[in-house]
């Protein structure tokens, strides 16, 4: 088998183990994401729990963001914003609540912006997943909308001291006051350290058998150069030979 065949067959197997190993690599970073999707499932689905209970009169926030929240209070109907998405037009609506805040809430989903229903009078208590906000997609809206909801730009709108979050009302909250449940896009969670320190892992693997595939086959064409230009390694017997002489001499 000639060199050049040797060094090219050293390489590509150097080459296959190193993809090998950063397929395993994505694998175990895959598992991480969804370990953390699935973390952030679990969270929205626990049990729900006062809104109050986990926000302070200074607008501190405890551990509820993605989190089913019961919260009581009265609609304020002058103050509704609506939303266009692909699926129709959310209704965001304010909810006054007993310390005079006000919590911005998704009623639901509506076919058209002239479709959606009033909101019910009086003290309401009600559950849906509470949110810190959302970003500004890209695209145009008609006045008097917003593309997502973002609470700097509702604090500018609304006059009362705003909750740091909104709520998404629950299918069945939004289905009684005549609407079909607003989508909700729930946030990137963090899977477990270990599958990413995994995947780091193979990745460093990978590229160690790739680069050490290389330098052998780099040694092995040097070999082959040096054994070319007539230049031979001697061998055991001949240094051995080679020390016998040079003692006789020297006595």
């Amino acid at each position: 088998m000639s060199t050049r065949l040797k060094q090219v067959l050293i390489v590509s197997v150097g080459a296959l183990a190193a993809v090998v190993m950063i397929v395993l690599g994505l694998w175990q970073m895959q598992v991480f994401v969804d370990k953390g999707n699935r973390s952030v499932e679990d969270r929205a689905a626990q049990p729900a729990v006062p809104l109050m209970d986990h926000v302070a009169t200074d607008g501190a926030v405890g551990d509820i963001y993605g989190k089913q929240v019961t919260f009581t209070g009265d609609y304020l109907p002058d103050q509704t914003i609506l939303i266009p998405t692909g699926e129709g037009v959310r209704v965001l609506t304010a909810v006054r609540l007993s310390d005079g805040r006000v919590l911005p809430v998704v009623r639901g989903l509506s076919g058209a912006q002239e479709q959606f229903v009033t909101p019910p009078a009086g003290t309401v208590t009600e559950t849906g997943l509470f949110l810190p906000g959302e970003g500004d997609p890209d695209g145009v809206v008609p006045d008097g909308t917003l593309r997502s909801v973002r609470m700097p730009l509702l604090a500018q709108q609304w006059p009362q001291q705003l909750i740091p979050g909104f709520v998404t009302l629950t299918a069945e909250e939004s289905a009684a006051q005549g609407m079909r449940h607003a989508p909700v896009s729930l946030p990137s969670g963090e899977g477990s350290a270990r599958n990413s320190g995994y995947a780091l892992q193979w990745w460093v693997f990978a590229a160690f058998a790739l680069g050490m595939a290389i330098k052998l086959a780099h040694s092995l064409g040097a070999r082959q150069r040096t054994l070319e230009e007539g230049v031979t390694l001697p061998h055991d017997d001949e240094v051995a030979v080679d020390a016998t002489t040079t003692k006789e001499q020297n006595l």
